[in-house]
């Protein structure tokens, strides 16, 4: 098999699997921040608990999210 054509098709699948993590972990932080918006709306006391629980995992997403990015460039690279 030609390698300039592997090359070229693991290039493209990093590049895809990144862009995927990415859109990925756009969607899955907007979810948290819709659900804790509502969650607010229903109670509005407990709010700052609400607030804590969405940034702690918004930012484990998007942690996850850096990894699986990093995979998709290091297909690229590698």
């Amino acid at each position: 098999m030609d390698l300039f054509l592997l090359e070229a098709v693991a290039n493209a699948g990093g590049a895809i699997g990144a862009g995927l993590a990415a859109i990925g972990a756009g969607l899955g932080i907007g979810q948290i921040g819709k659900g804790a918006v509502e969650a607010i709306a229903r109670q509005p006391e407990a709010s700052n608990d609400i607030r804590g629980n969405m940034i702690l995992t918004a930012a484990l997403v998007e942690g996850a999210a850096l990894f699986a990015i990093i995979v998709g460039f290091l297909a690229m690279v590698l």
